[in-house]
């Protein structure tokens, strides 16, 4: 069925409403679409909203994951681990640091990183001299990792910790905003389309470290500065800029910033309203073989993601059943084929079996439709095309 018809449910979806338009074409019509004050906005509302000290936005999460590893200084000599269960980008900003990768398998009840299996992995990785400089953890279809757990980890194994929070924008571990950095160095958003909110296309780095924001920004932007305080030489003159690191151009733009601001009124209520979908597709999938993740009382999930578990663990079911609610229609997705078993990685030395939880979730789960303007009919028409099909 083509994704075009009106009658295809998407697995996710934007909003964008009025208010959206007219922010992002008053940037059109003033005298700056790319360096003017609304990324700086941005910024400061995204640290006050999530409570942390500074925030840099960026053009992409992936973007900001890179720059992070390179702000707290991994190199090709250094080890970085994150979770199989998650986009490649997770793995490849220590890849682009010149690093080596490894993963810690996930808890198959919400696909993410295994707690016991990560303290497991680290008392052997000690023993090796294989310590990890950084690890990734991915707060997977919105609902936090037990970040006070890993942090603690972090104090006895001496590692780094990058929050990985593209999906979890408005999440909540233990009444603290994800992002709040209360238990990491950085913490990174994604603002793609499908995301929480979005700039289009987009992301951001919250610490409250100003060592680390202050590298993140000067990195975002080719590695120069026009701050003459900051200075390494003396300035030829008012026109003078330095370049003093090697840096990239992923500075984002104001008019994304502006879609980013205007959305981000509205984070509350987006979040208030994937919950309620969440709970509903709880209800109605009450006598149906299959799980549907609930996050322990601790966490607000901000819902990403619906992502349902068939009991039938038969990777040709799974199979079947993905291609027949397509063909009714249902966008439904998987998040994620691990990244383990792409080729790239493959040729790196990873095997099947050698993350099978991961494995067994990637051959098991469906994400199904869930956004702000899917209506009850809409949900309805996926429980009952699962009813049909289990």
């Amino acid at each position: 069925m083509s994704k075009s018809n009106n009658n295809f449910l998407p697995y996710s979806r934007q909003e964008v409403i009025e208010e959206d338009i007219k922010n992002v074409i008053d940037v059109l019509k003033s005298d700056f679409l790319t360096q003017g004050d609304k990324v700086p906005l941005l910024e400061k509302l995204i640290s006050r909203k999530v409570e942390s000290k500074y925030c840099v936005a960026v053009n992409s999460a992936t973007s900001a994951l890179h720059l992070s590893c390179l702000a707290l200084g991994l190199t090709k000599s250094d080890i970085l681990w994150t979770s199989p269960n998650s986009f490649v980008a997770s793995a490849n900003c220590g890849l682009y640091c010149g690093a080596d990768i490894d993963f810690v398998d996930i808890n198959l009840s919400n696909g993410l990183i295994d707690i016991e299996l990560l303290e497991q992995k680290l008392v052997q990785a000690e023993k090796r001299d294989k310590l990890p400089k950084i690890l990734i953890p991915v707060h997977f279809a919105g609902v936090s990792c037990d970040m006070e757990k890993i942090y603690s980890l972090s104090k006895e194994y001496g590692f780094s910790i990058i929050e990985d929070a593209s999906h979890a924008l408005g999440g909540k571990f233990n009444n603290d905003y994800v992002g709040s950095c209360k238990y990491s160095s950085i913490t990174v958003f994604s603002f793609h389309p499908v995301k929480i909110i979005t700039t289009g296309e987009g992301g951001c780095a919250t610490t409250n470290d100003k060592n680390l924001a202050k590298k993140i920004s000067l990195l975002r932007s080719h590695g120069i500065t026009k701050d003459q305080k900051e200075f390494e030489l003396s300035p030829k003159g008012e026109w003078s800029y330095e370049q003093q690191l090697l840096g990239f151009n992923y500075r984002m733009s104001d008019m994304h910033a502006a879609l980013g601001i205007s959305q981000l009124k509205r984070l509350d209520n987006i979040v208030e309203k994937r919950n309620q979908k969440l709970n509903l597709y709880h209800e109605l999938f009450e006598k149906l073989p299959l799980k549907i993740h609930k996050p322990s009382h601790n966490i607000l999930s901000s819902v990403h993601l619906g992502v349902i578990k068939l009991n039938n663990k038969d990777p040709l079911f799974h199979k079947y059943i993905f291609k027949s609610l397509r063909k009714k229609g249902i966008g439904v997705q998987v998040h994620y084929s691990p990244i383990h078993l792409n080729p790239y990685f493959r040729k790196k030395g990873f095997r099947e079996g050698d993350f099978p939880m991961a494995e067994t979730h990637a051959l098991s789960s469906l994400s199904i439709p869930l956004y702000t303007t899917l209506s009850v009919n809409d949900q309805i028409r996926v429980t009952n095309s699962l009813k049909e099909l289990l």
